[in-house]
């Protein structure tokens, strides 16, 4: 089992726990991670890109000139592809780009980016992290005290607004819950900030 050390919001070592190998020990499934990250980022697209084909460009109804005669190619619309202002061959339209991944797969990927952080030394453990009142510099200096990377994940087990707003206006923070968390969010940062008493619930979801 992989020992971390928990530390408290003044960046003072507290406590070592243990935390389970089939969550945070797995071995890492690079497949999976890219299978789960590319269908993350495919059904966040709004797919809403438009474009006007031949048939739905306004004009072109008159041939612009006899066929045969004037010396010039043959022409039947002036809204053909090749004329300014004619229509897109194969426009984009409108489409639904979301698809699903088997759950399996899923929660592989999950242990694997958790496994991840603890491999790369990038996981901080907290005691507890509250505040009484929402407070940025707060948050900037707790986040200092704990040396947080540059973008930074802090992981709660339940909804605390004193943390939301404190940490919303730090560039590249984000604050999040065990059962939002995502696999390409815990990729996507350099600190993964998370409560003990998170932990044990992600053991508990995923072990």
């Amino acid at each position: 089992m992989p020992k971390v050390n928990v530390y408290n919001i003044l960046g003072e070592q507290v406590e070592q726990i243990e935390l389970k190998d089939d969550v945070f020990g797995v071995e890492i499934n690079e497949h999976a991670l890219y299978e789960v990250v590319k269908n993350q980022l495919a059904n966040k697209r709004q797919g809403t890109q438009s474009a006007k084909t031949r048939a739905e460009v306004r004009g072109g109804g008159r041939k612009p000139w006899r066929q045969k005669g004037t010396g010039r190619a043959r022409q039947g619309s002036i809204r053909a592809p090749h004329w300014v202002g004619g229509g897109v061959t194969f426009a984009p339209k409108p489409r639904d780009y979301s698809y699903k991944v088997p759950k399996k797969v899923k929660r592989l990927a999950m242990k694997s980016a958790l496994s991840s952080k603890v491999l790369n030394e990038e996981i901080i453990i907290l005691d507890k992290l509250s505040l009484d009142e929402p407070k940025t510099k707060e948050m900037a200096k707790i986040l200092s005290n704990i040396k947080a990377g540059k973008k930074a994940l802090i992981v709660m087990d339940e909804k605390d607004m004193n943390i939301i707003k404190s940490a919303r206006n730090i560039p590249n923070v984000q604050v999040t819950y065990v059962n939002t968390l995502n696999v390409y969010d815990i990729l996507h940062f350099d600190s993964f900030i998370i409560t003990k008493d998170a932990v044990r619930k992600v053991e508990e979801v995923y072990a």
